[in-house]
């Protein structure tokens, strides 16, 4: 190299340029040598492991004896789990429509009890929730109203005595030709007149529900009964308070019997018709019952564009409780599917419909195409076999099982 620089000196100024070009070129292909053969970092750790993806596939792949997709519980904690057994099979599917409802109080068995005079209360002698005979004796109040139709009362009942008994004197007289015909046929429309106005006078405490006899003292006294067997559902008065005659004081409620109201899209009106059995579920608790449609309404609600419909329901027990939501259910074909499942052995993960079967050590995963449902139960239209054992009741902890196992093996 001092022999090259030694050379370039001397040499003349036009071929020392082309020497140094050279030499800088000869240096610059030097570098990129050095830099090829040492390579980047972490090069010969690429050259012990040349196939990184395979080494991670290697990590994912199953251990031996594993079966994929496999999700292990064993037989004995199944039941601890909440977990039964079913098996796909044929069955009767019954197609059915299904519709909202709500229990309401029979109107035809409900009383809204009102004084029908203003007054004052003595006594309240039934609670809120107290089941009442009819002509109990709900409340009794004073009323100066009924105190001056009860003295009327008493009044007219003296003057058409007195005017019977002129009547039947002026009749004799008459009779024996000692008076004339004319006292006598005046004493008779007298007579006639004070029995009308003592009719007058009962027919309207009779209006009002108050008795037209008693005792002297208690001219004021007025009685509210109950109108049937039923139930205090509403009770607005209190002891010593003042009530108006139109005051809703008493709600009373026969709920041997009671209504299940139904909301009808308008689209469903050709379905819901009177005389449709049906079966109408509580949303709450398990509890069904049998029925027909009572009642189908002609108008549609101008807020909710549906129609009522109605089911009335024995209610012995008091089950079926005024605010209870229901669903009411009505069956509008049957066919006899080749493969079914109980409908809770279904469930869905990432869009698809799958059930779980049994398998040695646990539970298989098995995507299904559904169909049909009714009557509790689900056609499988492809994907499993009959007879085929699967996850009934608790099939959801299998598919959360499923999850846990996908997470942990994710991570």
């Amino acid at each position: 190299m001092p022999l090259l620089f030694s050379r370039i000196l001397q040499a003349p100024r036009a071929r020392r340029q082309a020497l140094v070009l050279l030499l800088i070129l000869l240096l610059t292909a030097v570098a990129a040598v050095l830099i090829l053969r040492t390579g980047t970092p972490g090069a010969e750790h690429e050259e012990e492991h040349p196939a990184g993806e395979n080494h991670q596939e290697h990590q994912d792949e199953p251990h031996a004896g594993e079966t994929p997709g496999l999700i292990a519980l064993p037989d004995a904690q199944l039941a601890a789990a909440g977990i039964t057994l079913a098996s796909a099979g044929p069955a009767r599917i019954a197609s059915s429509l299904q519709l909202p409802g709500e229990i309401r109080f029979d109107e035809d068995r409900t009383a809204h009890v009102v004084p029908r005079v203003a007054g004052v209360v003595d006594s309240v002698g039934v609670q809120l929730g107290q089941q009442v005979k009819k002509g109990q004796v709900l409340a009794v109040l004073s009323s100066t109203t009924l105190s001056e139709l009860r003295s009327e009362l008493l009044a007219a009942s003296q003057r058409a005595a007195l005017a019977r008994t002129t009547a039947e004197r002026e009749e004799r007289l008459w009779r024996d030709r000692i008076s004339a015909e004319q006292d006598y046929l005046q004493a008779r429309q007298a007579r006639q007149e004070a029995d009308i106005a003592v009719a007058n006078i009962s027919q309207k405490l009779r209006a009002l529900g108050a008795a037209t006899s008693g005792a002297a003292g208690q001219l004021a006294r007025y009685e509210l009964r109950a109108p049937f067997d039923a139930m205090v559902v509403e009770k607005h008065l209190a002891l010593g308070e003042s009530v108006r005659e139109d005051a809703n004081v008493f709600t009373l409620s026969d709920l041997s019997h009671v209504w299940a109201e139904i909301a009808v899209p308008a689209s469903q009106l050709g379905v819901v018709r009177v005389g449709e059995p049906v079966t109408v579920r509580a949303t709450s608790f398990d509890q069904s019952a049998r029925g027909s449609i009572a009642y189908v309404g002609s108008l549609l609600g101008e807020q909710t564009r549906t129609a009522v419909a109605r089911v009335t329901l024995s209610n012995p027990q008091l089950a079926w409780r005024p605010g209870l939501f229901v669903t009411v259910e009505l069956e509008q074909s049957a066919a006899e599917v080749a493969v079914s499942v109980p409908s809770e052995s279904l469930q869905t993960a990432d869009g698809r419909s799958l059930v779980f079967e049994k398998v040695e050590g646990g539970f298989m995963p098995r995507p299904v195409t559904p169909g049909r449902s009714g009557g509790g139960r689900t056609e499988i239209v492809q994907g499993l076999a009959a007879g085929t054992q699967l996850a009934g009741a608790g099939s959801f902890v299998v598919k959360a099982q499923q999850g846990k196992g996908s997470a942990s093996h994710g991570h």
